[in-house]
């Protein structure tokens, strides 16, 4: 039984993850995500995709109400930086301060956010970044992010892949 309903939930969140984020998962420029690594051997794409199915399993295991749009929309585009930081570049230097202002640059270029949105992606390196979290949906990212993180950099599980269905190829 309780098997059945974990069933259910993780293809509720799946549908969520993929109605809300379609447009960005199908972007040209997401797709290019698939080439950088992020943590260990996980690409950016990966790793984002598992914040935002996190955040969506974390906001449901706590029965907390969330913008969902918003919540997975942020968290998809929260490392948006279109840039493989393990590279040899003086750009790339202090990546962990300066990203989330470059990928907040990247996602107005390329999408149409609301402040949550915004929010999520420029402050999701709290407390790397002091800048105090707005909403919730921010503060479940911030979460989401260092757990995904953590567990991608010691390769406690591997990456979420919870979209495979539907339009999007992942």
């Amino acid at each position: 039984m309780k098997q059945e309903q974990r069933k259910r939930e993780k293809t509720e969140l799946e549908a969520l993850l993929l109605r809300h984020g379609e447009e960005i998962l199908s972007s040209p420029q997401m797709q290019r995500e698939k080439l950088f690594i992020q943590h260990g051997t996980v690409s950016c794409f990966d790793h984002s995709v598992a914040v935002a199915y996190t955040s969506l399993q974390l906001a449901a295991s706590w029965r907390i109400k969330v913008d969902q749009r918003s919540l997975v929309r942020g968290a998809l585009l929260h490392d948006y930086f279109l840039y493989d930081w393990h590279e040899a570049d003086p750009s790339h230097r202090l990546h962990g301060f300066r990203h989330a202002k470059k990928a907040l640059w990247n996602a107005r270029k390329d999408f149409s956010l609301n402040a949550k949105e915004e929010d999520i992606i420029v402050k999701h390196m709290f407390p790397l970044n002091l800048s105090l979290p707005r909403y919730r949906e921010s503060v479940l990212v911030i979460l989401a992010d260092k757990w995904c993180a953590l567990a991608e950099i010691f390769t406690v599980f591997s990456p979420l892949r919870p979209v495979r269905a539907g339009k999007v190829k992942l």
